[in-house]
C-alpha cells in the first residue's frame, strides 16, 4: 500500500486536477505533528476564486470515513493529511517482513540498461585514496540503480594507453629489475616512474626516448607491447586485492587500450560529417557556438587523445549495449572533457549523446599530503583501508573485549567507515579525512549506523517471541510511529539517489533511520518483564522490520553490517 499515491488520488478526484499536478505539489510537512503530507490549496485559488484557507476548510470536511487516512486538516492555506497510524503501521511492518532484502525495489527500470564506468586507476601507478571517491560513488550507483530494475554493467575504464607507458617502457629499459619488480610491482613501477622524470629533468632527450617508445607501442613492437602487457597484469592483480577488500567487481576493465582500433572510424565519420578542421595542424571540432574551446580529435603528429578514445568507446558502447544511461563517474576537473566530447557527439548527430552524464565528485584532502604521482608523494588507499581497519580492531579490543571473530567485525566497520564518509555529503563536496570523525560510534558515521543494526540484531536473539501477527494498535505513539514512518521512505530515498546520481540520499535517509531506531530504543521498553507481551510482539515487529530496511540501504552504500559490536 503506498499511502502517498494513496492520498494524491483522492486529491485528484475530489479537485479534478490531475494526479501528475498534485504529485508535483504535495509535500512532506517538516514536523510530525503537522501530519503525514500536506497539499498547498494555493493552486484552486484562481479557478474556484476562493480564499486558500476557506478551500483547505472546505476540502478537510470530504475526507471523512477513510481507512488509510484517519482525518484531514486545514491549516492556513494547506490541507494537512494524518494517516491512521495502527493500519500505516500494520501494512509498513507486514511489507516490510514479508519482502525482507526485497522491500525497497522496483522494477521502473526493467529492460533499460545503464552503463556505470567508475574507478578507472591508471595501470602501473598505486591505487590511491583519491580513487575511492569514483570507486565509492559508482558502485554504490551501480547497486542503487540495480535496486530499481535496472540492468546495470559496471565498467571499469582502466587507464591503460598513452605517452606515460612510452616513459615507463624507458625507465624500465633503464633501471627495471624484474625479480624486485615482482615482489612489488607497483611500488617499484612507481619508483621507476618518479626515476624517470627526475631524471629527465636534467635530460630533456629521455622525453624523446620515450615517445619513441610508445610510437613503437602503438606499432605493435613485440617488445614494448609484452612489456605493456606485463605491467597491465601487474597492476591488475595489485588492483583486485584492494577491489576485493571494498567488495567491489566490474563487468569490464576494457581499458583505453581496448577501443585504440575503433578510433579510425571516428574520425572518419567526423570527417564525412565535415565536422573536422585544421587548428596549428591539429584536427578539431569547432564548438565555437557553445561558448567552449575547440575538441582536439588529433593532434598535429596524428596522434589520438583521450577525447577520440572516449567518444570511440561511447560509440561501441552504444553498439554493444543500446544503454539508457551512459555514466560516468570521474572528477569534477574533467567537466570540460565531458562537455565538448558530449558536443561533438551531438553534432554528429548521435542522438545518443543526450543519455550520457558526467557524475562529477570533489577531491579528497588529506592533511599535509598532495596526490601527485609524477613526484612519488601519494597516500596509497590499501594503506589507509589497513590503517581504518587496525584503529578499529583496537577499539572494539578496548571497549568490547569479548565479542566473537573481532578481525572479521573490525574489517567490516573499518571499511564501512571510510566509504559511509566518501558518501555522506554531496558528491560535488570537497572531503577533508578525519579518523575522528570518520570511526565515532556515535556520530554521524558508519560505525553508528553499523551499531544501531547490531543492536537490533542483538534484541531479536534475546527475545523468544515470534513477531508475526502483532497487533499494530499497540504501536502508535510518536517515537514508534515516526519509525515506521522513516521505514516506509526507503524506494523514495532510492529513487531520489538515481534521479540525480546522489548516493548521499540512501545516506541520509539510513543515518535518519538509525537515529529513529535508537529514539524508538531509548523510548519505548521492549524486552523488560513490565512489558505486555501483544505490545512486546508489536515492538519486536519494528525492530525486525528496522534491521531489514538499514542492512538493505547499507549494502546500497557498499557497506556489510555486522552481527554485534
Amino acid at each position: 500500500m503506498d499511502y502517498k499515491e494513496y492520498t494524491i488520488k483522492k486529491i485528484a478526484e475530489i479537485t479534478e486536477l490531475s494526479q501528475e499536478a498534485v504529485s508535483s505539489i504535495v509535500e512532506i510537512p517538516p514536523e510530525q505533528k503537522l501530519g503525514d503530507l500536506a497539499f498547498p490549496c494555493f493552486i484552486l485559488a484562481k479557478t474556484l476564486r476562493k480564499a486558500p484557507p476557506i478551500i483547505a476548510k472546505e476540502l478537510s470536511e470530504k475526507f471523512s470515513g477513510d481507512t488509510y487516512i484517519e482525518r484531514a486538516e486545514a491549516v492556513g492555506g494547506y490541507l494537512n493529511f494524518f494517516y491512521n497510524r495502527a493500519q500505516f503501521t500494520k501494512d509498513i511492518v507486514e511489507e516490510v517482513l514479508e519482502k525482507g532484502e526485497n522491500y525497497g525495489k522496483s522494477q521502473i527500470g526493467e529492460n533499460k540498461t545503464v552503463l556505470v564506468e567508475y574507478s578507472s586507476p591508471n595501470i602501473a601507478k598505486p591505487f590511491h585514496i583519491g580513487h575511492l571517491f569514483s570507486t565509492a560513488v559508482g558502485h554504490s550507483l551501480s547497486r542503487i540503480y540495480k535496486q530499481l530494475g535496472y540492468k546495470v554493467e559496471s565498467l571499469n575504464h582502466l587507464g591503460d594507453w598513452g605517452t606515460q607507458f612510452g616513459k615507463l617502457i624507458c625507465a624500465y629499459k633503464k633501471w627495471g629489475d624484474s625479480e624486485v619488480i615482482a615482489k612489488d610491482p607497483i611500488n617499484e613501477l612507481l619508483k621507476i616512474y618518479v626515476k624517470f622524470h627526475e631524471e629527465a629533468e636534467a635530460n630533456p632527450a629521455l622525453e624523446d626516448e620515450a615517445r619513441e617508445y610508445f610510437k613503437k607501442l602503438e606499432s605493435g613492437d613485440e617488445e614494448a607491447t609484452g612489456l605493456w602487457q606485463h605491467f597491465r597484469d601487474l597492476s591488475l592483480v595489485e588492483f583486485k586485492r584492494v577491489y576485493d577488500m571494498l567488495g567491489v567487481s566490474f563487468d569490464s576493465y576494457a581499458g583505453e587500450s581496448f577501443y585504440t582500433d575503433k578510433m579510425p572510424e571516428v574520425v572518419d565519420i567526423l570527417r564525412e560529417k565535415n565536422l573536422l578542421e585544421e587548428s596549428n595542424g591539429a584536427q578539431v571540432v569547432d564548438l565555437s557556438e557553445l561558448n567552449e574551446p575547440p575538441c582536439i580529435i588529433l593532434k598535429s603528429d596524428g596522434a589520438t587523445i583521450y577525447a577520440t578514445r572516449d567518444i570511440a568507446a561511447a560509440l561501441y558502447r552504444h553498439r554493444t549495449y543500446d544503454f539508457h544511461k551512459n555514466i560516468y563517474v570521474v572528477g569534477t576537473p574533467q567537466a570540460l572533457h565531458f562537455k565538448q566530447i558530449f558536443a561533438v557527439m551531438n553534432k554528429a548527430g548521435w542522438e545518443f549523446a543526450k543519455d550520457c552524464v558526467h557524475v562529477n565528485f570533489g577531491l579528497v584532502k588529506f592533511p599535509d599530503k598532495k596526490l601527485s604521482t609524477r613526484h612519488g608523494d601519494v597516500v596509497f588507499l590499501e594503506d589507509v583501508l589497513n590503517e581504518s581497519v587496525n584503529k578499529t580492531l583496537e577499539i572494539i579490543k578496548e571497549n568490547s573485549p569479548s565479542i566473537e571473530n573481532p578481525e572479521e567485525v573490525s574489517q567490516k566497520i573499518g571499511i564501512g567507515a571510510i566509504l559511509y564518509t566518501f558518501l555522506k555529503n554531496s558528491r560535488e563536496k570537497d572531503i577533508v579525512f578525519s579518523w575522528d570523525s570518520m570511526l565515532d560510534f556515535e556520530g554521524e558515521s558508519a560505525p553508528y549506523v553499523q551499531y544501531s543494526y547490531a543492536r537490533g540484531k542483538s534484541i531479536l536473539r534475546r527475545s523468544n517471541i515470534t513477531a508475526r501477527d502483532a497487533d499494530f494498535s499497540l504501536v502508535t505513539t510518536d517515537e514508534e510511529y515516526a519509525l515506521v514512518s522513516q521505514l516506509n521512505g526507503f524506494l523514495d530515498a532510492v529513487k531520489d539517489a538515481a534521479e540525480k546520481n546522489e548516493p548521499f540520499y540512501v545516506n541520509r535517509y539510513v543515518t535518519n533511520l538509525a537515529r529513529q531506531f535508537n529514539k524508538f530504543y531509548n523510548n519505548c521498553p521492549i524486552l523488560k518483564d513490565d512489558v505486555d507481551e501483544n505490545v512486546k510482539k508489536a515492538r519486536l515487529a519494528l525492530v525486525e522490520a528496522s534491521c531489514h530496511v538499514i542492512k538493505s540501504a547499507l549494502y546500497l552504500l557498499g557497506i556489510d553490517t555486522v552481527e554485534s559490536m
